[in-house]
């Protein structure tokens, strides 16, 4: 069973159809006309547009010819050249092409059947979360006979022409699609989740090991249905389109239609010196200004392969346009990388991405104001909304998106396209479950760009613990919806944080309800006791305040402990203490190695303190080897923290 599906203008494609069969006419959309406003917001087209079905078109028209992907497509004389980009994408995948356009064999012209053709199509998009069905009739605008956007090379064809209506609808108008990036456009229709990699940042000509890493996660990517392109700078509009000393074209996105790791037999071995290739096969959406490098069609490299080499390798090229590139050259020559991860289904039942809708909403309750502005705004910034996620294990890389929802639709009446928004990222206490108040000892531990694009993104490889995400616009006091995704291959079980303080309840308040919170911050452990010299000491820290505790990672073969764990504990008074304890890891039973116990009273010094380890039995039992640094906050004002 699929996703639930949102119908827009509540239209239903079956019934539709069949009142105009049953009726023997031509479906004309009352919600989206044939006419000026449907072009533009407040602008006329020069030249007078008429509106024409296929058929008045060519002769023969078809929704798809043969292959979808064997045809080049052209953006028109006012067609936006991301979506010719973001249409040769989508054909790379048949497992996307075929949800955006659902049941296309039905929806197919059939020149035996032409009574039952009724001049209405469907297509879905993902759109702010939601799988969205849109209904269109088949006009489409043209002057001269030429349709005015995108068109197929194969001259009857037409379901990118439609498809760009469907989309042009959804947004508002053609006029609509002007701003958007090919990714935001990708985005839309397969509901994939968008990474760009910085090529030239990323260094990976330079850093081998770096260069191998990314082409496994491209693999990776692609095999899992995932979408890839790929562009050169441009430094200026004059160079837009300009070519480059091997032939690709600046300002151009290319598609990557293979990825291949290729071991080779021992004769060609003996020709390329090396035991594999990485290999990556893209495509020119306009199928002109191939690749001339090597690999291309008329390098020696090529000519090194008989027919049957290249098809025993998979080195194979299926429409023109295409080219092969070594990893080497492919990183050496682009230098942005879009990166559109399948996120839509759970790999063996394991649920890499997390997402979440929410809003930035003014209230004039401090408490209940949910838009503080960004990190500059130090005073209300923590009013925002806030997530928090937890990473199980170490090292996993963590992507975080934030799309703000697309005002285009309000463009008529002045309002702007996006607001500026990005996001924070705090490392946290391993048992945080109340919003943050004041910053006094987490760690930022990254944060997005600041810019008025639909989408926001970060992406780290992030150490295990727990993570406070806030989304932010840059000026505080606006509202807004956005919607949260992160993905990771380890479940992070995203979730927002609602709640100031503990609720009040008859079993908080039979027990005792909090009066102190304390923040402690164990940064390190060291000189810690071995019993002889060429002993193992595997360490961990275990904090506790009367039954809750939290225990941090193992620092492995180390008496000098780096832990910087963090935890929050709320208790009813300071009777109870906050007790570190210090432990070795060990095969069959732990060995404990000391600990310290405090009063952690709102008096207390808080700044950075170290104590010697002692002995179990409270602060005068006996002092053991070694020592901990640590940052404690009390405060009996539950919602200073």
């Amino acid at each position: 069973m699929g996703p639930p599906l949102k119908l827009f203008k509540n239209q239903k494609y079956q019934e539709l159809k069949q009142e105009c069969i049953k009726d023997g006419r031509l479906f004309c959309d009352p919600t989206f006309l044939p006419e000026n406003d449907s072009l533009f917001y407040n602008r006329l087209l020069p030249g007078k547009v008429v509106w024409k079905r296929p058929q008045d078109i060519c002769d023969d028209p078809r929704l798809i010819v043969g292959n979808i992907s064997n045809h080049q497509l052209i953006q028109g004389r006012l067609g936006h050249k991301p979506m010719v980009s973001a249409f040769s994408c989508l054909a790379v995948q048949e497992s996307h092409w075929t949800k955006t356009i659902p049941n296309h064999k039905e929806q197919e012209w059939d020149p035996r059947k032409l009574d039952k053709y009724a001049g209405i199509f469907r297509f879905r998009f993902w759109h702010f979360g939601e799988w969205t069905e849109v209904v269109i009739d088949d006009l489409l605008p043209t002057i001269n006979g030429d349709l005015v956007f995108s068109f197929s090379t194969s001259m009857n064809e037409f379901w990118n022409a439609l498809l760009e209506k469907a989309y042009a609808k959804l947004l508002g108008c053609y006029e609509a699609l002007d701003g958007l990036t090919t990714t935001d456009i990708i985005v839309d229709f397969t509901g994939t989740l968008a990474e760009t990699v910085d090529m030239q940042k990323g260094r990976y000509t330079e850093l081998v090991e770096e260069k191998y890493k990314l082409f496994g996660e491209l693999y990776k990517t692609f095999t899992k249905g995932g979408l890839i392109c790929c562009s050169i700078e441009s430094p200026n509009q004059e160079e837009q389109e300009v070519e480059t000393d091997w032939g690709l074209l600046k300002g151009h996105t290319y598609t990557m239609t293979d990825i291949r790791k290729i071991r080779l037999g021992e004769r060609l071995l003996e020709v390329f010196s090396t035991e594999k290739l990485y290999m990556v096969r893209l495509r020119n959406p306009l199928g002109r200004q191939e690749w001339s490098g090597p690999w291309s069609e008329i390098s020696e490299e090529w000519q090194q392969l008989t027919m049957a080499d290249r098809k025993n390798l998979g080195l194979v090229m299926s429409d023109d346009g295409e080219f092969w590139m070594s990893l080497e050259d492919f990183c050496r020559n682009f230098h942005e990388l879009n990166v559109c991860r399948n996120v839509n289904n759970p790999i063996f039942g394991r649920k890499e991405l997390e997402s979440v809708v929410g809003c930035w909403t003014v209230d004039d309750d401090p408490l209940m104001n949910r838009s503080g502005g960004c990190y500059n705004n130090r005073d209300t910034f923590l009013q925002n909304p806030q997530y928090i996620f937890t990473v199980p294990e170490d090292g996993h890389k963590v992507i975080m998106s934030l799309q703000q929802k697309d005002l285009r639709t309000y463009r008529r009446m002045g309002r702007p396209d996006n607001y500026i928004i990005g996001f924070e990222l705090f490392k946290v206490e391993m048992n945080r479950k109340f919003r943050l108040h004041h910053l006094y000892i987490q760690e930022r531990a990254g944060t997005s760009t600041y810019i008025d694009t639909r989408t926001v993104f970060l992406s780290k490889y992030l150490k295990k613990g727990n993570y406070v995400l806030v989304p932010t616009m840059f000026q505080h006091g606006r509202t807004s919806e956005f919607l949260l995704r992160i993905f990771s291959e380890v479940p992070v079980q995203l979730r927002e944080l609602t709640l100031d303080m503990p609720k009040m309840s008859c079993w908080n308040l039979a027990r005792g309800y909090p009066k102190v919170v304390t923040q402690i911050t164990v940064h390190s452990a060291e000189g810690l006791e071995k019993k002889y010299a060429n002993e193992t000491v595997n360490p961990y820290l275990v904090i506790k305040c009367g039954k809750e505790e939290v225990r941090s990672p193992v620092q492995k073969n180390t008496v000098h402990a780096i832990f910087d764990t963090q935890a929050i504990f709320y208790r009813r008074t300071t009777d109870i203490p906050i007790i570190v304890q210090v432990w070795n890891s060990r095969k069959f039973c732990d060995q404990f190695l000391g600990q310290v116990t405090l009063d952690a009273d709102p008096s207390d010094c808080r700044d950075l303190k170290s104590l010697y380890l002692r002995k179990k039995g409270g602060p005068t039992a006996k002092v053991k080897q070694g020592h901990i640094s640590f940052k404690v906050i009390s405060s009996d004002d539950l919602t200073e923290l």
